[in-house]
């Protein structure tokens, strides 16, 4: 292949153009990897979980943050959003089937960084 990313015609007719600032992959991408967006993706793997047991668990995140992060996620097709009518309203995270093939490899990337780190020291 010559020098640089050149790709054929089939293969971009079925690829995003990710290195182009208007493509809509690139806004996901983005997402997923933002500073909150992989902890939320890593979060929901296991359960469904309510918008407080998300900010409990992910320490560090602002409300503000973990709300925008969840709209993105929402909006990406990513994270599904479902919304109790009860007083207040009790909203539940999950991720869908996108989510969760995404969620795979991050888990994965999570798991072998964790596993080659050096033991913490207790104190």
């Amino acid at each position: 292949m010559a020098e640089g990313a050149q790709l054929t015609q089939a293969e971009t007719e079925q690829r995003y153009e990710v290195f182009h600032t208007d493509c809509p992959a690139r806004d996901v991408v983005d997402h997923v990897t933002s500073r909150w967006g992989i902890w939320v993706l890593i979060s929901l793997r296991g359960n469904d979980l309510r918008f407080f047991e998300l900010r409990d668990g992910i320490r560090g995140i602002s409300e503000k943050m973990l709300a925008q992060t969840l709209r993105a996620l929402v909006q990406d097709g990513l994270v599904w959003r479902e919304v109790e009518p009860t007083t207040p309203p009790q909203v539940t995270y999950g991720l869908t089937e996108f989510g969760r093939d995404l969620g795979e490899p991050l888990t994965d990337l999570f798991d072998r960084i964790t596993r080659r780190l050096s033991p913490r020291s207790a104190g």
